[in-house]
């Protein structure tokens, strides 16, 4: 969010940049994780790695997989 504003960017801009809805693009900025698609989109529009929506996703996975192997 902060990107967008940096950039004078509104919601609907990136929205039809990225060619989602607007609704869809909130609910990015509120937390949802986007299609692979959608984020490599946003991330060419906004000027960022696109892979950071995923770091969290893939954090959680190798805790998850780590603990599931001590057992």
């Amino acid at each position: 969010m902060q990107r967008r504003r940096l950039l004078g960017y509104s919601q609907q801009d990136i929205a039809e940049k990225v060619g989602i809805d607007r609704s869809y693009y909130t609910k990015i900025e509120n937390g949802l994780t986007p299609s692979v698609k959608v984020a490599k989109s946003l991330g060419y529009h906004l000027g960022f790695d696109w892979t950071i929506f995923f770091d969290d996703i893939c954090a959680k996975n190798t805790q998850t997989n780590a603990a599931k192997e001590a057992i």
